[in-house]
Formats: C-alpha cells, structure tokens, sequence
C-alpha cells in the first residue's frame, strides 16, 4: 500500500502531512521558551540599581523629540542632580515589579523615558517643567515623589513651590532677622546704663566743681 506523500519543494517529498505539523508545533515551542539573554539580564539590572533607594520617579514620553533636545533635556536635569534614561517597558515593569514603585506600572506604555533622582524633587520638578514649557511634544505621564505617586498636576504644582535652597535662603533671612532684633534688644538696657553712669558722672563733676568754689 503506497503512503501519500506531501510534495513541498525539492528534497522534502518525503514528509508526510503529520510530519510538517509536527515541526511547525516545534518551531512555536522553541519560540515560546526563549531565555534572557545576558543583555537583558545586565539591563535590568541596571534599571533595578536605579530605581533603589530613589526620592523621585518620574515617567515621561518623549515621542517627537529630537536627540538634540533628549540631550538638553538631560543636561538640565544633570544640573539638579537627577538623571535620564530612555527604557524598555516591559524591563521597567519587571524591574519595579513587588517594590514600593509598582503603582507606575500602569503608565509604562508607548516610548518612555524615566527621570530618577535622590536629591530635592521640587529643583527636579522646576527643571522638568521649565523644558517642557519650551518643548511641548515632551509629556509627563506620573510621578512618584518620597514615598507618593503624583499625577502630571500635582507634579505641576510641585513646581511651583519655593526649591530647597529658596527655602534656606529664606530661613537664613528670618534667622538674620531675628538675631539682629534680638542684639537690639539686648544691647538696649547696656545702652540706657551707659547713659545713666554718663549722666550720674556728670552730676558728680558738676557738685565737684561747685564745692571748690
């Protein structure tokens, strides 16, 4: 009894039908089963280090940008001690997965680019904002800040608060302006002394000069 022999291209005339569908199963296995390359693996490590012990996370797409602005953008934020890192998603999500970040999962979707920082959010937060002005087609998409998640307004607000060093150059005013008020205040009774010994001296010369007469 001859076999039915499936014809599909010269040398593999001699496959059957199952056969074909066996290796097809194969080929899919094969693909369903891929391992991490050492790439990968360096990345997310990488992307993990970063999101460690961080103060502020923000999300943003940077969809029509050009590397000329991507590069201003980062020397801005190099200037407020924070950095810039255009990541894959699904990394991303890996990478934050069980961690105190995971709520920024939901906003890892289309291009990304993750600011990171340890220092004072609110320098961040002016500098992010300060670029975004001259540079519409950057969009912030949430923020994470010592311990929050923010929404893009509540990062816009988070601008427009006094920075770190405001706030000190501030504090260093009042503090001056107390001390000063407080010398006065010391200094006044000292002052009202020297004033009555001058005046008791002056009354003694005079009932001096008048005896000797």
């Amino acid at each position: 009894m001859a076999h039915h022999l499936d014809d599909d291209g010269p040398g593999r005339a001699d496959r059957r039908p199952g056969d074909r569908e066996h290796v097809q199963e194969g080929r899919v296995g094969r693909r369903s089963e891929r391992v991490p390359t050492q790439e990968k693996i360096a990345a997310l490590a990488d992307l993990k280090s970063r999101f460690d012990g961080v103060k502020t996370v923000v999300l943003t797409e940077y969809r029509g940008l050009s590397v000329r602005q991507l590069s201003d953008l980062r020397k801005q934020l190099r200037a407020v001690a924070a950095d810039y890192k255009v990541v894959k998603n699904r990394l991303a999500r890996l990478a934050i997965k069980s961690s105190r970040l995971e709520g920024l999962s939901a906003h890892l979707t289309g291009p990304t680019g993750v600011i990171f920082s340890r220092e004072d959010p609110v320098a961040l937060a002016k500098a992010l904002h300060g670029f975004a002005k001259t540079n519409q087609a950057l969009a912030i998409k949430a923020g994470y800040v010592e311990g929050q998640m923010l929404p893009p307004a509540e990062l816009k607000a988070l601008a427009d608060l006094p920075s770190r060093e405001q706030l000190r150059g501030q504090l260093v005013g009042v503090i001056q302006g107390i001390l000063s008020r407080l010398v006065g205040v010391l200094a006044a009774p000292q002052r009202e002394l020297v004033y009555v010994l001058q005046q008791r001296g002056s009354s003694v010369s005079s009932a001096s000069d008048r005896g000797n007469e």
